[in-house]
Protein backbone atom coordinates (compact mmCIF):
# COMPACT_ATOMS: atom_id res chain seq x y z
CA UNK A 1 0.00 0.00 0.00
CA UNK A 2 1.19 3.51 -0.83
CA UNK A 3 -0.19 6.45 1.13
CA UNK A 4 0.39 9.78 -0.60
CA UNK A 5 0.30 13.37 0.68
CA UNK A 6 -0.09 12.47 4.34
CA UNK A 7 1.14 14.34 7.41
CA UNK A 8 2.98 12.21 9.96
CA UNK A 9 4.62 12.20 13.39
CA UNK A 10 7.90 10.63 12.42
CA UNK A 11 10.53 8.70 14.37
CA UNK A 12 11.47 8.45 18.03
CA UNK A 13 10.99 12.21 18.54
CA UNK A 14 7.58 12.32 16.85
CA UNK A 15 8.77 14.99 14.42
CA UNK A 16 5.85 16.62 12.61
CA UNK A 17 6.22 16.24 8.83
CA UNK A 18 3.57 18.17 6.91
CA UNK A 19 3.54 16.20 3.66
CA UNK A 20 5.17 12.92 2.66
CA UNK A 21 4.49 9.51 1.11
CA UNK A 22 4.57 6.22 2.99
CA UNK A 23 4.97 2.77 1.45
CA UNK A 24 3.84 -0.22 3.51
CA UNK A 25 4.97 -3.70 2.56
CA UNK A 26 4.97 -7.01 4.44
CA UNK A 27 3.41 -5.34 7.51
CA UNK A 28 6.22 -2.78 7.93
CA UNK A 29 6.95 0.81 6.94
CA UNK A 30 9.07 0.14 3.86
CA UNK A 31 9.70 3.72 2.66
CA UNK A 32 8.93 7.17 4.04
CA UNK A 33 9.89 10.04 1.74
CA UNK A 34 8.28 12.82 -0.31
CA UNK A 35 8.42 11.03 -3.67
CA UNK A 36 7.82 7.30 -4.06
CA UNK A 37 7.00 5.58 -7.35
CA UNK A 38 4.05 3.22 -7.14
CA UNK A 39 3.76 -0.02 -9.07
CA UNK A 40 0.70 -0.85 -11.16
CA UNK A 41 -0.49 -3.63 -8.82
CA UNK A 42 0.06 -1.59 -5.68
CA UNK A 43 -2.90 -0.04 -3.87
CA UNK A 44 -2.50 3.73 -3.65
CA UNK A 45 -4.54 6.06 -1.42
CA UNK A 46 -4.56 9.83 -0.99
CA UNK A 47 -3.80 10.88 2.59
CA UNK A 48 -4.59 14.55 2.05
CA UNK A 49 -6.10 16.01 5.24
CA UNK A 50 -4.89 13.12 7.41
CA UNK A 51 -2.27 12.97 10.15
CA UNK A 52 -0.72 9.56 10.77
CA UNK A 53 0.52 8.99 14.33
CA UNK A 54 1.88 5.81 15.95
CA UNK A 55 -0.67 3.33 17.26
CA UNK A 56 -1.23 3.64 21.00
CA UNK A 57 0.35 1.07 23.31
CA UNK A 58 -1.83 0.59 26.38
CA UNK A 59 0.93 -0.71 28.61
CA UNK A 60 -1.16 -1.86 31.56
CA UNK A 61 -4.67 -3.30 31.56
CA UNK A 62 -6.84 -5.76 33.44
CA UNK A 63 -9.63 -6.40 30.94
CA UNK A 64 -10.91 -9.51 32.74
CA UNK A 65 -12.95 -7.26 35.02
CA UNK A 66 -14.79 -5.59 32.11
CA UNK A 67 -18.04 -7.02 33.47
CA UNK A 68 -17.72 -5.12 36.77
CA UNK A 69 -17.70 -1.50 35.61
CA UNK A 70 -18.03 0.99 38.49
CA UNK A 71 -19.09 -1.58 41.09
CA UNK A 72 -18.44 -0.38 44.68
CA UNK A 73 -17.05 2.93 43.43
CA UNK A 74 -16.63 4.29 46.98
CA UNK A 75 -14.74 1.30 48.43
CA UNK A 76 -11.04 1.26 49.38
CA UNK A 77 -8.36 -0.04 47.04
CA UNK A 78 -8.06 -3.38 48.84
CA UNK A 79 -11.82 -3.87 49.03
CA UNK A 80 -12.06 -3.28 45.30
CA UNK A 81 -9.07 -4.99 43.71
CA UNK A 82 -7.04 -6.95 46.28
CA UNK A 83 -6.13 -10.26 44.55
CA UNK A 84 -7.25 -12.41 47.50
CA UNK A 85 -10.23 -10.75 49.23
CA UNK A 86 -11.18 -7.89 46.89
CA UNK A 87 -14.61 -7.65 45.29
CA UNK A 88 -12.97 -7.93 41.87
CA UNK A 89 -11.59 -11.41 42.64
CA UNK A 90 -15.05 -12.58 43.75
CA UNK A 91 -16.65 -11.23 40.57
CA UNK A 92 -14.09 -13.06 38.40
CA UNK A 93 -14.58 -16.31 40.31
CA UNK A 94 -18.39 -16.21 40.28
CA UNK A 95 -19.12 -15.00 36.73
CA UNK A 96 -19.68 -17.57 33.95
CA UNK A 97 -16.71 -17.65 31.59
CA UNK A 98 -18.89 -16.99 28.55
CA UNK A 99 -20.01 -13.69 30.08
CA UNK A 100 -16.44 -12.72 30.99
CA UNK A 101 -15.27 -13.46 27.44
CA UNK A 102 -18.08 -11.40 25.87
CA UNK A 103 -17.25 -8.32 27.92
CA UNK A 104 -13.54 -8.72 27.31
CA UNK A 105 -14.32 -8.75 23.57
CA UNK A 106 -16.29 -5.54 23.97
CA UNK A 107 -13.29 -3.90 25.65
CA UNK A 108 -10.98 -5.05 22.85
CA UNK A 109 -13.27 -3.57 20.19
CA UNK A 110 -13.42 -0.36 22.23
CA UNK A 111 -9.62 -0.18 22.37
CA UNK A 112 -9.27 -0.55 18.60
CA UNK A 113 -11.79 2.22 17.98
CA UNK A 114 -9.80 4.46 20.30
CA UNK A 115 -6.54 3.87 18.42
CA UNK A 116 -4.98 1.27 20.73
CA UNK A 117 -3.06 -1.20 18.59
CA UNK A 118 -1.23 -3.10 21.36
CA UNK A 119 -2.16 -3.77 24.98
CA UNK A 120 -0.37 -5.48 27.86
CA UNK A 121 -2.73 -7.35 30.15
CA UNK A 122 -2.07 -8.59 33.68
CA UNK A 123 -4.31 -11.64 33.44
CA UNK A 124 -5.69 -13.19 36.59
CA UNK A 125 -7.15 -16.69 36.87
CA UNK A 126 -4.09 -18.82 36.17
CA UNK A 127 -4.00 -20.96 33.02
CA UNK A 128 -7.78 -20.86 32.67
CA UNK A 129 -7.75 -17.05 32.69
CA UNK A 130 -5.07 -16.84 29.99
CA UNK A 131 -6.85 -19.36 27.75
CA UNK A 132 -10.12 -17.46 28.15
CA UNK A 133 -8.52 -14.15 27.07
CA UNK A 134 -6.86 -15.81 24.08
CA UNK A 135 -10.21 -17.24 23.06
CA UNK A 136 -11.83 -13.82 23.35
CA UNK A 137 -9.09 -12.36 21.13
CA UNK A 138 -9.17 -15.11 18.52
CA UNK A 139 -11.12 -13.11 15.91
CA UNK A 140 -9.97 -9.60 16.92
CA UNK A 141 -6.94 -8.05 15.14
CA UNK A 142 -5.61 -6.38 18.29
CA UNK A 143 -2.02 -7.13 19.34
CA UNK A 144 -1.88 -8.46 22.89
CA UNK A 145 0.89 -9.12 25.40
CA UNK A 146 -0.63 -11.44 27.99
CA UNK A 147 1.15 -11.65 31.33
CA UNK A 148 -0.20 -14.56 33.32
CA UNK A 149 -0.15 -15.19 37.03
CA UNK A 150 -0.24 -18.25 39.26
CA UNK A 151 -3.17 -17.98 41.66
CA UNK A 152 -0.78 -18.21 44.60
CA UNK A 153 -0.47 -15.54 47.27
CA UNK A 154 1.33 -15.52 50.61
CA UNK A 155 0.40 -13.75 53.84
CA UNK A 156 2.72 -11.60 55.97
CA UNK A 157 3.81 -14.49 58.17
CA UNK A 158 4.75 -16.66 55.16
CA UNK A 159 6.72 -13.76 53.68
CA UNK A 160 8.64 -13.24 56.94
CA UNK A 161 9.43 -16.96 57.01
CA UNK A 162 10.51 -16.66 53.35
CA UNK A 163 8.57 -19.76 52.32
CA UNK A 164 9.34 -20.99 48.78
CA UNK A 165 7.02 -21.55 45.83
CA UNK A 166 5.17 -24.86 46.50
CA UNK A 167 6.50 -27.85 44.61
CA UNK A 168 3.00 -29.15 44.03
CA UNK A 169 2.19 -26.04 41.96
CA UNK A 170 5.25 -26.12 39.70
CA UNK A 171 3.62 -28.33 37.06
CA UNK A 172 0.55 -26.10 36.66
CA UNK A 173 2.77 -22.99 36.71
CA UNK A 174 4.93 -24.42 33.92
CA UNK A 175 1.80 -25.10 31.87
CA UNK A 176 0.71 -21.49 32.43
CA UNK A 177 4.02 -20.11 31.15
CA UNK A 178 3.66 -22.07 27.90
CA UNK A 179 0.40 -20.26 27.12
CA UNK A 180 1.28 -16.64 27.93
CA UNK A 181 3.88 -14.02 27.06
CA UNK A 182 5.25 -13.59 30.57
CA UNK A 183 4.43 -12.90 34.20
CA UNK A 184 2.31 -10.10 35.67
CA UNK A 185 2.82 -10.34 39.43
CA UNK A 186 0.34 -8.74 41.84
CA UNK A 187 2.99 -7.27 44.14
CA UNK A 188 5.85 -7.86 46.55
CA UNK A 189 3.50 -7.84 49.56
CA UNK A 190 1.90 -11.10 48.42
CA UNK A 191 5.17 -12.92 47.68
CA UNK A 192 8.22 -13.91 49.72
CA UNK A 193 11.72 -13.09 48.53
CA UNK A 194 12.18 -16.77 47.77
CA UNK A 195 9.11 -16.80 45.50
CA UNK A 196 10.15 -13.59 43.74
CA UNK A 197 13.60 -15.08 43.15
CA UNK A 198 11.95 -18.22 41.75
CA UNK A 199 9.86 -16.14 39.34
CA UNK A 200 12.95 -14.12 38.34
CA UNK A 201 14.46 -17.22 36.72
CA UNK A 202 11.68 -17.36 34.12
CA UNK A 203 12.90 -16.26 30.68
CA UNK A 204 9.69 -14.49 29.59
CA UNK A 205 8.70 -10.87 30.14
CA UNK A 206 8.27 -10.06 33.83
CA UNK A 207 6.39 -7.15 35.44
CA UNK A 208 5.01 -6.31 38.88
CA UNK A 209 2.81 -3.74 40.60
CA UNK A 210 4.82 -1.61 43.02
CA UNK A 211 4.37 1.30 45.44
CA UNK A 212 0.84 2.04 44.28
CA UNK A 213 -0.51 3.18 47.66
CA UNK A 214 0.80 4.61 50.93
CA UNK A 215 -0.62 1.53 52.66
CA UNK A 216 1.27 -0.93 50.45
CA UNK A 217 4.53 0.98 50.95
CA UNK A 218 4.06 0.99 54.73
CA UNK A 219 3.12 -2.70 54.75
CA UNK A 220 6.34 -3.68 52.99
CA UNK A 221 8.42 -1.79 55.54
CA UNK A 222 6.50 -3.44 58.36
CA UNK A 223 6.84 -6.95 56.95
CA UNK A 224 10.42 -6.86 55.75
CA UNK A 225 12.10 -3.58 56.69
CA UNK A 226 12.63 -2.90 52.96
CA UNK A 227 10.80 -0.63 50.56
CA UNK A 228 8.15 -2.25 48.38
CA UNK A 229 10.05 -1.32 45.22
CA UNK A 230 13.35 -2.80 46.43
CA UNK A 231 11.51 -6.04 47.20
CA UNK A 232 9.76 -5.94 43.82
CA UNK A 233 13.18 -5.75 42.15
CA UNK A 234 13.95 -9.26 43.46
CA UNK A 235 11.73 -10.38 40.58
CA UNK A 236 14.25 -8.80 38.18
CA UNK A 237 11.28 -7.25 36.38
CA UNK A 238 11.51 -5.77 32.93
CA UNK A 239 9.16 -3.04 34.10
CA UNK A 240 7.30 -1.84 37.17
CA UNK A 241 3.69 -0.65 37.31
CA UNK A 242 2.36 2.41 39.20
CA UNK A 243 5.23 3.63 41.46
CA UNK A 244 2.91 6.40 42.69
CA UNK A 245 4.62 6.51 46.10
CA UNK A 246 8.11 5.40 45.10
CA UNK A 247 10.94 7.30 46.79
CA UNK A 248 13.78 8.96 44.93
CA UNK A 249 16.04 6.04 45.87
CA UNK A 250 13.41 3.61 44.57
CA UNK A 251 13.24 5.45 41.25
CA UNK A 252 17.02 5.50 40.81
CA UNK A 253 17.10 1.75 41.49
CA UNK A 254 14.27 1.21 39.01
CA UNK A 255 16.08 3.27 36.39
CA UNK A 256 19.20 1.11 36.71
CA UNK A 257 17.53 -2.29 36.99
CA UNK A 258 14.45 -2.16 34.73
CA UNK A 259 13.47 -0.99 31.26
CA UNK A 260 10.98 1.46 32.68
CA UNK A 261 7.80 2.26 34.60
CA UNK A 262 4.18 2.07 33.47
CA UNK A 263 1.96 4.63 35.19
CA UNK A 264 -1.85 4.69 35.36
CA UNK A 265 -2.75 8.19 36.60
CA UNK A 266 -6.52 8.07 36.07
CA UNK A 267 -6.83 4.75 37.89
CA UNK A 268 -4.74 6.05 40.79
CA UNK A 269 -7.02 9.08 40.97
CA UNK A 270 -10.25 7.06 40.82
CA UNK A 271 -8.91 5.05 43.76
CA UNK A 272 -8.08 8.33 45.58
CA UNK A 273 -4.42 7.34 45.71
CA UNK A 274 -2.65 10.39 44.27
CA UNK A 275 -0.78 11.17 41.07
CA UNK A 276 2.57 9.63 39.99
CA UNK A 277 5.40 12.18 39.95
CA UNK A 278 6.56 11.98 36.34
CA UNK A 279 9.05 14.82 36.81
CA UNK A 280 10.82 12.88 39.58
CA UNK A 281 10.75 9.75 37.43
CA UNK A 282 12.26 11.57 34.46
CA UNK A 283 15.00 13.10 36.63
CA UNK A 284 15.88 9.60 37.84
CA UNK A 285 16.29 8.52 34.20
CA UNK A 286 13.21 6.30 34.01
CA UNK A 287 11.45 5.53 30.74
CA UNK A 288 7.73 6.10 31.36
CA UNK A 289 4.82 4.47 29.54
CA UNK A 290 1.07 4.82 30.04
CA UNK A 291 -1.65 2.31 30.86
CA UNK A 292 -5.35 2.56 31.67
CA UNK A 293 -5.44 -0.25 34.28
CA UNK A 294 -8.65 -1.98 35.45
CA UNK A 295 -11.67 -1.65 33.19
CA UNK A 296 -13.70 -2.07 36.38
CA UNK A 297 -12.68 1.45 37.42
CA UNK A 298 -11.47 3.08 34.20
CA UNK A 299 -12.20 3.23 30.47
CA UNK A 300 -9.46 1.96 28.12
CA UNK A 301 -8.93 5.38 26.53
CA UNK A 302 -5.40 6.69 25.93
CA UNK A 303 -6.67 10.09 24.78
CA UNK A 304 -8.24 10.61 28.20
CA UNK A 305 -5.16 9.24 29.93
CA UNK A 306 -2.82 11.68 28.17
CA UNK A 307 -5.10 14.68 28.66
CA UNK A 308 -5.54 13.97 32.37
CA UNK A 309 -1.85 13.36 33.05
CA UNK A 310 -0.68 16.45 31.16
CA UNK A 311 -3.04 18.86 32.89
CA UNK A 312 -3.03 17.46 36.40
CA UNK A 313 0.78 17.30 36.47
CA UNK A 314 1.09 20.95 35.43
CA UNK A 315 -1.63 21.87 37.90
CA UNK A 316 0.18 20.20 40.79
CA UNK A 317 3.74 21.28 39.96
CA UNK A 318 2.91 24.70 38.45
CA UNK A 319 5.36 23.91 35.68
CA UNK A 320 4.89 23.49 31.93
CA UNK A 321 5.43 20.03 30.44
CA UNK A 322 6.09 19.39 26.78
CA UNK A 323 3.00 17.55 25.44
CA UNK A 324 5.33 15.56 23.18
CA UNK A 325 6.70 13.84 26.31
CA UNK A 326 3.19 12.72 27.22
CA UNK A 327 2.50 11.48 23.69
CA UNK A 328 5.73 9.46 23.78
CA UNK A 329 4.44 7.72 26.91
CA UNK A 330 1.46 6.47 24.91
CA UNK A 331 3.49 5.35 21.89
CA UNK A 332 7.29 5.34 21.59
CA UNK A 333 8.08 4.48 25.21
CA UNK A 334 5.81 1.43 25.26
CA UNK A 335 7.75 0.01 22.33
CA UNK A 336 11.04 0.69 24.14
CA UNK A 337 9.89 -1.07 27.31
CA UNK A 338 8.69 -4.07 25.32
CA UNK A 339 11.76 -3.97 23.03
CA UNK A 340 9.47 -4.42 20.04
CA UNK A 341 9.35 -2.57 16.71
CA UNK A 342 6.10 -0.81 17.56
CA UNK A 343 5.01 2.60 18.80
CA UNK A 344 7.01 4.53 16.21
CA UNK A 345 6.70 5.43 12.54
CA UNK A 346 10.00 4.86 10.81
CA UNK A 347 11.39 2.56 8.14
CA UNK A 348 11.63 -1.07 9.23
CA UNK A 349 9.12 -0.74 12.07
CA UNK A 350 5.76 -2.54 12.22
CA UNK A 351 3.11 -0.52 10.41
CA UNK A 352 0.74 0.33 13.25
CA UNK A 353 -0.90 3.74 13.20
CA UNK A 354 -3.85 6.04 13.73
CA UNK A 355 -5.13 8.26 10.93
CA UNK A 356 -6.52 11.46 12.43
CA UNK A 357 -8.69 13.93 10.56
CA UNK A 358 -6.76 17.22 10.64
CA UNK A 359 -10.01 19.03 9.84
CA UNK A 360 -11.92 17.53 12.77
CA UNK A 361 -13.96 20.17 14.59
CA UNK A 362 -11.94 19.84 17.80
CA UNK A 363 -8.53 19.90 16.06
CA UNK A 364 -8.63 22.51 13.30
CA UNK A 365 -6.62 24.72 13.19
CA UNK A 366 -3.82 22.50 14.50
CA UNK A 367 -1.07 24.95 15.49
CA UNK A 368 0.72 22.49 17.82
CA UNK A 369 0.08 18.90 16.68
CA UNK A 370 1.42 17.29 19.86
CA UNK A 371 -0.72 19.47 22.13
CA UNK A 372 -3.77 18.98 19.90
CA UNK A 373 -3.46 15.20 20.11
CA UNK A 374 -2.79 15.14 23.84
CA UNK A 375 -5.63 17.35 25.02
CA UNK A 376 -8.06 17.92 22.15
CA UNK A 377 -8.19 14.71 20.13
CA UNK A 378 -10.65 11.92 20.87
CA UNK A 379 -12.10 8.82 19.26
CA UNK A 380 -14.29 11.08 17.07
CA UNK A 381 -11.19 12.46 15.27
CA UNK A 382 -10.04 8.99 14.15
CA UNK A 383 -10.62 8.21 10.48
CA UNK A 384 -8.91 4.81 10.54
CA UNK A 385 -6.76 2.50 12.66
CA UNK A 386 -4.02 0.34 11.15
CA UNK A 387 -2.36 -2.72 12.69
CA UNK A 388 0.46 -4.44 10.83
CA UNK A 389 -0.29 -2.54 7.64
CA UNK A 390 -3.99 -3.53 7.59
CA UNK A 391 -6.85 -1.12 8.18
CA UNK A 392 -8.79 -2.73 11.04
CA UNK A 393 -11.18 0.13 11.79
CA UNK A 394 -12.56 2.95 9.66
CA UNK A 395 -11.24 3.78 6.19
CA UNK A 396 -8.87 6.15 4.38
Amino acid sequence: MLIKNVSVLLGQELEFVLDTNIKIQNKIFKQIQPKIKSSIEEKSVDGEGLLLIPGFINAHTHIGDSIGKDITINSSVDKKIHPVFGIKSRILQNTPQKNLANFMKNTCHSMIRKGITTFIDFREGGLEGVVLLKKALSDIPLRSIILGRAEFYQDSNEIRRNLPFPREQIESFTALLKKCDGLGISGANENSTSVLNYYSKMTQLRAIHSSETKQSVAKSKKISGESETIRALYLKPHFLVHMTYASQNDLHAASKKTRGIVICPRANSVLAEGIPDIELMQKAGCTIALGTDNVMINSPDMFREMDFLWKVTMGIHKKRINPKDILKMATVNGGKILKKDIGVIEMGKIADGIFLDKHALDLEPMHNPHASIVHRASESAIKAVMIGGEIVHGKI
